[in-house]
């Protein structure tokens, strides 16, 4: 378990930890993932917002609260948000001890993730820590409507990535944290059927666009 002393002194010039878009602070804390998506943004970038998020190394807690405590200094945020060109879950330790440090604090955070954290994380109940740690909401990237288009796209390293993120989803709504079920606008993907999960899932449905080259995220 990553815990902080908080003893370090903090430079915050080395890589881009935090990042700050649509009003929120965003948490860059890994690059890697279990998925190879084809649309992945890391694929032809490292930079989103004007940032670039590659990582030279992975930070440490004190590292991330201390860029947290830096970018809080600079104004508020709606939201402190998980989500850089990795999957953040492959850091659960991390991200519950920053969820933790966020609660008293009354500062809303929210884990952008694949779903896949229980695959990640076996020997753990995912979603219960993530409760119990206070974290306020969950978007999870389901992209597709059935295994068959989400194995083509998103090249998971788990055979059962699909019906697990679902899962995770399901638990999701029923631990109370708000949850989003995420669908990328695909030719090959069935816009009509991907609201009808989110629907019988209980989580909220949402619509991303392909980004690219030309999409505003990477250009800014």
């Amino acid at each position: 378990m990553e815990k902080s002393g908080r003893k370090k002194s903090f430079s915050g010039n080395f890589m881009n930890i935090t990042y700050r878009a649509k009003g929120n602070i965003y948490l860059n804390i890994t690059s890697r993932c279990p998925s190879d998506c084809a649309f992945c943004l890391a694929k032809f970038t490292d930079k989103v917002y004007g940032y670039d998020l590659k990582l030279a190394r992975e930070p440490d807690l004190d590292e991330v609260l201390g860029g947290l405590e830096l970018a809080f200094s600079e104004g508020p945020a709606a939201e402190v948000v998980f989500v850089g060109l990795g999957e953040p879950s492959v850091r659960l330790d991390l991200v519950l001890e920053v969820v933790r440090w966020c609660r008293p604090r009354r500062i809303r955070t929210r884990l952008v993730t694949n779903g896949h954290g229980q695959l990640i994380n076996p020997e753990r109940e995912v979603v219960r820590e993530l409760a119990l740690a206070g974290l306020n909401a969950v978007s999870i990237s389901l992209v597709a409507h059935n295994p068959e288009v989400y194995n083509q796209v998103c090249r998971p390293l788990f055979s059962n990535g699909f019906s697990e993120a679902v899962r995770f989803a399901q638990e999701c709504v029923s631990s109370g944290i708000e949850t989003e079920l995420t669908f990328i606008d695909l030719p090959e993907v069935d816009i009509e059927d991907c609201r009808n999960i989110a629907e019988r899932t209980g989580a909220r449905f949402r619509l991303r666009p392909l980004i690219d080259e030309d999409s505003k995220e990477v250009r800014a």
